[in-house]
């Protein structure tokens, strides 16, 4: 029989929430940002894609952004690039064929300046489609 001491359980649940709350974890957005980079990502809540755990740091580390998403909801598609110290982002609404873009302010700020809604090109649609029916062929 194992025997856990209470600083070994607290630090077994610690590492536990700590992978289940990217979020909540300072460091998710540093240690993800390679990933992300130049990428589009698909955001789903159910099962949480990568985009969706993306999003929801992002929107922790950003309040204007998580006030957006509480506006507009969460986007389908999210594509992420950075430039010097800049983030840029772009939510794509596949409903509604909108895509709004956000860049983040330089250095330290929290604040996100949004642009749009953009009519979503047919190109674009028609990437963003085969990117839903990858995932969703990937899930079956």
């Amino acid at each position: 029989m194992i025997q856990f001491s209470a600083i070994s359980f607290l630090t077994v649940i610690a590492l536990f929430c700590g992978a289940c709350s990217p979020a909540t974890n300072s460091s998710y957005l540093s240690r993800t940002a390679g990933a992300a980079n130049n990428h589009i990502m698909l955001v789903r809540r159910t099962p949480p894609t990568f985009g969706f755990q993306r999003l929801a740091a992002l929107a922790t580390a950003y309040p204007d952004l998580g006030v957006f998403l509480g506006q507009s909801g969460d986007p389908d598609f999210l594509a992420e690039t950075n430039k010097g110290q800049n983030r840029y982002l772009i939510l794509y609404y596949m409903k509604t064929k909108k895509a709004f873009a956000g860049r983040t302010g330089e250095g330290r700020s929290l604040q996100v300046e949004f642009s749009g809604p953009y009519p979503i090109t047919v190109g674009e649609a028609r990437t963003l489609q085969g990117l839903a029916d990858r995932s969703a062929g990937a899930g079956s």
